[in-house]
Formats: structure tokens, C-alpha cells, sequence
């Protein structure tokens, strides 16, 4: 089986095209390079495992393009969505790639904001020490705020 590991020509085109009419709508520059006060506040959810799904790699795939775009992006892990941020997966069994090594990548696509619900770890008996990258750890009751503070939601 084989996964495209990084956007279609077609996608990349669909997001461009979401992020012009998004500013085009808010009266917002269409053209060259956007500023922190013309970009959007992406707030992108990872709710589900790693393997057995896309949705972890849709989801990393539209974090890298939307920085790319000069997005301002926080990534939020919670539910089975922690797993994605776990040390040393080995994917062998499953006949895929691990993508996980690609998480270190976001600091330098200059994304905001890696943040991890401290439940979501508690739960799966997950520490901040078993994670590939630093990640902000925040309580559940300080998720709504996170929520609030974004222009965008995107949930995988």
C-alpha cells in the first residue's frame, strides 16, 4: 500500500484556494506574502491514533501547508491523538512509514503552538518524557480557552 507523503498538486491548489476566498471574504490581502495581522489562527485537533487511519497524516500534511502559507497554527493532541507524539513507533508490522520524526519539523515550519491535554496522557499512561517533541501540557478545563482563541478548527 502506498500513501502520497505530502500534498497532491490538487490539494495544494484546494487549500490555496480556501486560504484566498477565507481572505478575500474578511477583506483581507490576496497577494504576496501575509502578515501576522492578515493570517488566520488554525487550531488543528488530533483526536485519533496514528496508524490505521489518514487522518494523522492528513492532519501533519495541513499543518506543514498551512504554516507554509504563513498561517499562524497551534496543533492539539488529545483522546488517541496523543499516540501520534510517541517515542521510537515502530510501524514495521503494519506495512507503513512511521511518519512520527516528521513532528520535529514544526518548530522549524515556526508552528506556534504543540499542545498535549494533560488528561489524554494521564489516561494512556503517557508521560511528557515518552514524547519525540516539547509540548505544552494543558488541563482540560484550559482547552475551551485554546478553542476560543482561534479563528479556524480543523478536527482529525
Amino acid at each position: 500500500m502506498q500513501t502520497a507523503s505530502w500534498f497532491s498538486e490538487i490539494e495544494r491548489a484546494k487549500f490555496s484556494e480556501l486560504l484566498h476566498r477565507s481572505r478575500a471574504a474578511h477583506g483581507m490581502s490576496t497577494g504576496g506574502s501575509s502578515s501576522e495581522q492578515n493570517s488566520k489562527r488554525f487550531l488543528c485537533v488530533n483526536r485519533r491514533a496514528p496508524h490505521g487511519t489518514i487522518y494523522a497524516l492528513e492532519s501533519l500534511e495541513v499543518v506543514l501547508a498551512a504554516t507554509a502559507f504563513e498561517q499562524r497554527v497551534t496543533v492539539l493532541f488529545l483522546d488517541d491523538g496523543v499516540f501520534q507524539l510517541v517515542k521510537n513507533q515502530n510501524t514495521d508490522a503494519l506495512g507503513v512509514k512511521n511518519f512520527s520524526p516528521t513532528y520535529k519539523a514544526l518548530e522549524m515550519y515556526e508552528v506556534e503552538r504543540v499542545v498535549v491535554e494533560r488528561e489524554s496522557l494521564d489516561r494512556r499512561g503517557i508521560s511528557e518524557d515518552d514524547l519525540i517533541i516539547p509540548v505544552d501540557v494543558l488541563a482540560e478545563d484550559e482547552i475551551s480557552e485554546l478553542f476560543e482563541s482561534h479563528d479556524i478548527l480543523l478536527n482529525f
